[in-house]
Order: C-alpha cells, then structure tokens, then sequence
C-alpha cells in the first residue's frame, strides 16, 4: 500500500529534495535493508513519517549487502511506491569487509553482515553528514524524530543509547575475558552499562576522527582468536563505547518486545512513556501476526504495516514471492 502523504508543519524550513544531503537541519536516518525484514523497514519508515513534525526533512540511509538476493532498484521501486516522496539513498555494504571478522554466536540470525554494517557508517555515508541515528527494522517510532535528533553528545561522547544500568554486564563476555587482565582492563574506572546498539545517537565526525570502526575491528579479531564473547555485533560496541554513552531516556528503546529471544514469549512494555518500540529478540511482529499468534504488542505495530498480508498475494511486479 502507498502511505499517506505526510508534510512538514509551518515551523519547518523549506529544503530542496535535491540538496537535502548535507543541510545540517536535516534528521538523518540510517537503516539496513533485507527481504527477511523488509516488510518491518517500511513499517518503521511510515511510523517516523506519521509522528514527525517534519516528516519532508527526514532523509533515510538504507544499506544493502552486495550479496544480497535483491538488488537496490528493486528496493528502489518497493520504497517509492510505498512512499513517493521519500529522501532516501541506497548504498551497497561489501560483505568481504567483515566475512573473515565475524564469529558464530548464539543465533544464527545474529551473524548476518548486514548487522554489522552500523560499525561501518562513518565510512559508508558521505563525510558531508555528521550526524546520524541508527535503528534496527523491527521498531516503531510513536513520538517525533526531533526529539531524538536534538539530543546533545556532550563532552567527546561519540554514541547516544538509553543504559541499562542494572542488567548482569559480566554475562557478555566470556570468563577468558574476565581472567585476561589486559583485556579486562578496557572498563577500569568506568561505569560500563548495557546498552541496545539498535537504536543509537551517532556522531560520524568524531567517530572518523577517533578511527573507531578500527577499534570495533581490532574487538573482532581477538574474538575470532580467542572467544571472548557470545553475542554477536554487540559486544565490540560495548567494549569500545561502554562507560562513556550519552544516556538517553528508556522511552526511546522499549526493546524486547519480539520475546527476548524465547519463542513464544509474549513481552509486556515497560513502565512510563513510550516514544519507540523494539522487537528485538526472536519474535517479529508480522511473522506472529501472520501466524494468527500475536502477541498484545503486536496490535501496536499492526497499523503502520502497509503490506496487506491478508490478501496473500506474491509481489511479482517487485520480484518478489512474499514478504
């Protein structure tokens, strides 16, 4: 289905889609893009649209992996047809950068390259862009981008993320981390929290400046040689940035809703205000509504889909046998 058309309120400046790339007031929006995920990208897309205050200057950065069994004209047509009027560019991740960094984990679905394709951003995007928020495709946003975009990093902070502050860090690593004191020693003196890397504040200026995909890279070897850890794209983040993350409030990340990695555990929201949603974990909310399964949460996801999936029709016309 093609979303409504969504405008900018009175108080947005006037751009041009055509230069929008490098104007500073524009809020830019990196993503990745699969076929197991799409359908979850587009509902993502339209929940930032409909809650903007000004949805014609948000710009999405969508990264596609050079493997991938879609190429980018076909997302090309799937996206404009959803969204005539969207700002967005396509850009191709070359999996050769982090096959030979990635180690098996918990889940299969964790060692996809695609999921580490947001270490890769400061490289990928133009330097023009300074600034940039990552989310994972299987959240919603329910309150106005700005907000988010306006957060300040303060100090030499490179990444924005709510903490969690009283989750068991030590079960991230492995107890080969924790006996090597000099790797250990990377959170000496510091507060170092969880924190979901799928939604993130990013400042791509520092980042270049600090070389830190160099960093996230160096993490990765050391796991590929000695096991330090068990999940994922995850922990390199948390080892480079934990303990110096500009805390955000937990509105912005109420993840876990897709189970917490049990099938067929049905999470509740978190107390307080919601502003975004987040189905990390196994369960996503189209595949359990499409099961006739659904968990409460789901119902919220329901009105931003714009596949109808009750109509059970292939899209030929974009290549596809469903989503």
């Amino acid at each position: 289905m093609e979303a409504p058309v969504y405008q900018n309120g009175p108080q947005c400046p006037v751009l041009s889609k055509q230069t929008m790339l490098c104007v500073p007031s524009v809020v830019h929006i990196a993503m990745t893009v699969d076929p197991e995920y799409l359908r979850g990208t587009i509902a993502a897309i339209h929940s930032v649209l409909k809650h903007g205050s000004c949805p014609q200057n948000v710009f999405f950065h969508f990264i596609d992996l050079d493997s991938s069994s879609v190429d980018a004209n076909t997302y090309t047509r799937v996206l404009t047809s959803a969204f005539p009027s969207l700002s967005f560019k396509i850009y191709v991740f070359q999996e050769k950068l982090v096959k030979n960094l990635i180690s098996s984990s918990i889940r299969q679905a964790l060692d996809n390259p695609l999921n580490y394709a947001r270490n890769y951003l400061a490289d990928i995007l133009e330097t023009c862009i300074e600034r940039v928020i990552y989310l994972d495709s299987d959240t919603i946003v329910v309150d106005d981008i700005q907000k988010l975009w306006s957060i300040n990093l303060t100090g030499s902070r490179i990444i924005g993320a709510p903490e969690y502050c009283d989750a068991n860090f030590a079960k991230y690593f492995t107890g080969d981390f924790w006996s090597n004191p000099e790797y250990a020693k990377v959170f000496e003196g510091k507060k170092a929290c969880y924190f979901n890397t799928g939604v993130m504040v990013m400042d791509l200026g520092k980042w270049r400046g600090g070389d830190y995909t160099r960093e996230i890279e160096k993490w990765m070897r050391i796991q590929k040689d000695k096991r330090i850890y068990e999940l994922g794209s995850l922990p390199p983040f948390l080892l480079v940035f934990g303990g110096d993350v500009e805390v955000i409030d937990h509105r912005w990340n109420q993840h876990g809703l897709g189970g917490d990695n049990l099938v067929n555990s049905c999470r509740a929201l978190h107390p307080g205000p919601v502003s975004l949603l987040h189905w990390s974990g196994k369960g996503k909310p189209w595949v359990r509504l499409d099961a006739n399964r659904p968990c409460s949460v789901d119902f919220l996801w329901a009105p931003y889909d714009l596949y109808k999936f009750q109509q059970k029709q292939p899209l030929d016309r974009f290549g596809f046998d469903a989503w």
